[in-house]
């Protein structure tokens, strides 16, 4: 594995992508700077090397150029304060003044470029509508062919590239991926972030101590297909928690009220169990569920068994009985992987079977087990909770993490691996 650990970046420019899509409030403040804050090694090793760094993310999903809701300006001074140098700012990451402002850089100097998104080309899709579809693809092979400049006029700010965003290596964007063909062997490589998150998925899913116990939340079974039909070759327990609950619950014959649930996969949920019976996986369902007659924190609320939950109520979160289940089942595990809250723990009220799925991780974890949280909500509980110290390991990743789990190759590993 190609990391910056030794590599010396005395008087080298280094183009180090970085994931700082964060989360902001309707004040443009940050409302958590996890991901800015995972990145500071590799940043603080560069420029402690004598080296300089031009920091280079996306934010959102802008649909113009420029467009002040997604400009990284606003985290600027909140980078500059953890890095501990004042970074300078190009306004336009491809614009001249960006160029002029790399070429000028100095050791130990630091500059962020504009948000890559504002480009089109960063993405490689065009933007706009089309009146047909071959009007589309004229478009998008414009886009292509104007992405390879775009992706050579970045490289040309630096001598070396370093990915640390893991959150975004599952996309085959300019700078996550197509960039590395511009650096040789030697100068393309990955941050201590990137070299962490690896490092987790190969733990959870390679060099696995048993037993493995998955936990799956979400609402909806098909976005996690993928996922759970790789699991099932892997894990010895999968806990089906969260809004899938009452798909498989309705599967298996129970009344569920007005949960959530995808009709068209009871099939789907009917063939998923008979997979992890011929696979000798033990799912672990939930027996009862803590209902509510409105979808508010503020509702009537009471626990029923899950598959008798009557017409006009719905599940927002597992009972105590399913608590209990699943938390015997986690503390007996050794390698644990979260993904999914177990209700809708945004509601004050309906947190509880997070919190204890999250607390007995941490038990776990406190007698040897590896445990591996990850996915946007499936963080936002650990952090909540304040259980992220408790676990192995957070990852910075959501649909990198998945794709990851589910086997695939990711581009921007890929680049630098060169596999």
């Amino acid at each position: 594995m190609q990391t910056i650990d030794k590599f010396n970046f005395a008087g080298k420019k280094a183009f180090v992508r970085v994931d700082f899509n964060v989360p902001l409030d309707e004040n443009s403040q940050i409302t958590d700077d996890t991901r800015i804050r995972a990145a500071m090694p590799t940043l603080k090793k560069i420029l402690a090397d004598g080296g300089s760094v031009i920091i280079a993310s996306h934010m959102g999903r802008p649909n113009k150029n420029p467009d002040s809701k997604y400009s990284l300006k606003a985290i600027l001074p909140h980078v500059s304060k953890l890095l501990g140098v004042n970074i300078k700012f190009a306004p336009d990451c491809a614009g001249e003044e960006a160029a002029k402002m790399a070429s000028e850089l100095k050791p130990g100097e630091a500059m962020m470029l504009e948000n890559l998104r504002f480009y089109e080309e960063e993405e490689g899709k065009p933007r706009g509508e089309f009146a047909t579809d071959d009007e589309k693809a004229a478009a998008k092979k414009i886009t292509k062919e104007n992405q390879k400049k775009f992706t050579a006029k970045l490289a040309s700010y630096a001598d070396c590239y370093v990915n640390d965003a893991f959150g975004t290596a599952h996309r085959a964007h300019a700078s996550t991926a197509l960039i590395a063909n511009y650096f040789d062997e030697s100068n393309k490589m990955f941050g201590y972030l990137m070299e962490k998150e690896m490092i987790a998925v190969h733990k959870i899913m390679t060099d696995t101590a048993r037993p493995f116990t998955a936990i799956m939340g979400g609402s909806k079974v098909s976005s996690k297909i993928d996922i759970i039909e790789n699991l099932l070759t892997k894990v010895d327990n999968l806990i089906i928690a969260g809004g899938m609950t009452y798909t498989f619950t309705k599967a298996l014959g129970g009344k569920i009220g007005n949960s959530l649930c995808e009709d068209d996969k009871l099939d789907l949920a009917l063939d998923l169990l008979s997979k992890a019976k011929a696979n000798n996986v033990n799912i672990v369902l939930a027996v009862d569920a803590k209902i509510a007659d409105a979808f508010s924190n503020d509702a009537n609320t009471k626990f029923v068994p899950v598959n008798e939950i009557p017409d006009g109520w719905q599940g927002l979160d597992i009972g105590p009985k399913t608590e209990k289940i699943f938390a015997e089942v986690i503390k007996a595990s050794k390698t644990i992987l979260w993904n999914g809250p177990t209700g809708v723990f945004e509601f004050e009220n309906f947190t509880h079977g997070s919190r204890a799925v999250g607390e007995a991780i941490v038990e776990a974890t406190k007698k040897g087990a590896f445990s591996l949280v990850g996915g946007g909500d499936s963080v936002a509980c650990v952090n909540k909770f304040g259980l992220a110290d408790g676990v192995s390991y957070v990852s910075t990743g959501g649909g990198a993490l998945l794709e990851a789990i589910e086997g695939r190759v990711l581009p921007g590993i890929e680049a630098i691996r060169g596999y």
